[in-house]
């Protein structure tokens, strides 16, 4: 049977819709379960903005994997010392934010690959394959077929550079960082600008020469949404960080509780 992980990338290239829940906040296996009960199929641990170390992220990736579900986790820019100890915990892949060039592009695909793919250092037991010792040459090919790369691509730089990127042996995703894409450009938050879609194009255009999926985040208007998925987004979708969730429920319970109180004093 192919690890799960193949199966959320088989989903991918099918169209088939795919979710995802970001995790900043969380540092417990219950982020993981509540993922799995609400319907997702996989988890984004964030390490590029929260505090958590490594040690927490790869609890919570064994945590997902037992479940079923697809854990990546976002490194901190440029820290790509952090991906073999990550991936040997029992991370599924890496988000690598703020790529750039395509040398390093390179770096980040052949840290989680095993030679002769790239450089991803030598072992022979990782949770993702049972914690079973297992010889180089099983190992190797097993460990890289269950192991996702997504560049993301925030900068007009890195998306001038797409084409070259999405055909680096090794990477799976690009994706389009709204958010710093935007901020990079002067105009923060503004997606319904034709620069924005101008770079979604260039990727979707760039993945589809090279069977790659392209990953659109940062944008929550669904109008925008729905001009730019045709252009070849992928059916991959975030659906919220925990900490934004988290929020939103706890702001609403206010005001339910507000409403509550309000009635009851004026009966």
């Amino acid at each position: 049977m192919p690890h799960h992980v193949e199966r959320f990338l088989q989903r991918l290239h099918a169209g088939e819709p795919t979710l995802m829940l970001s995790v900043r906040t969380s540092r417990t296996s219950d982020i993981v379960h509540i993922a799995a009960s609400s319907g997702h199929h996989g988890l984004m641990i964030d390490l590029e903005h929260s505090t958590m170390s490594t040690d927490t992220a790869a609890q919570l990736c064994t945590a997902a994997d037992g479940l079923g579900l697809t854990a990546l986790v976002r490194i901190p820019e440029r820290e790509y010392g952090m991906i073999g100890p990550l991936l040997d915990g029992g991370a599924h892949g890496v988000v690598a934010p703020r790529i750039e060039t395509v040398e390093e592009a390179r770096q980040i695909a052949r840290a989680c690959r095993f030679p002769p793919r790239g450089q991803r250092s030598q072992t022979n037991m990782v949770p993702q394959l049972g914690m079973r010792p297992l010889p180089a040459a099983q190992m190797n090919p097993a460990a890289d077929r269950a192991t996702v790369v997504q560049i993301l691509l925030e900068t007009p730089a890195g998306v001038e550079n797409a084409d070259a990127i999405a055909a680096l042996d090794g990477v799976d995703m690009l994706a389009l960082g709204a958010n710093d894409f935007t901020a990079e450009l002067g105009i923060p938050g503004e997606y319904g600008d034709p620069r924005v879609r101008e770079a979604v194009k260039t990727l979707t255009d760039a993945c589809r020469r090279h069977g790659k999926l392209m990953v659109l985040g940062g944008i929550g208007d669904q109008k925008v949404l729905d001009d730019l998925v045709p252009l070849g987004v992928s059916s991959l979708r975030m659906t919220g960080t925990d900490t934004a969730l988290l929020f939103e429920a706890a702001e609403a319970h206010v005001r339910q509780a507000l409403a509550g109180l309000t009635a009851a004093a004026h009966p």
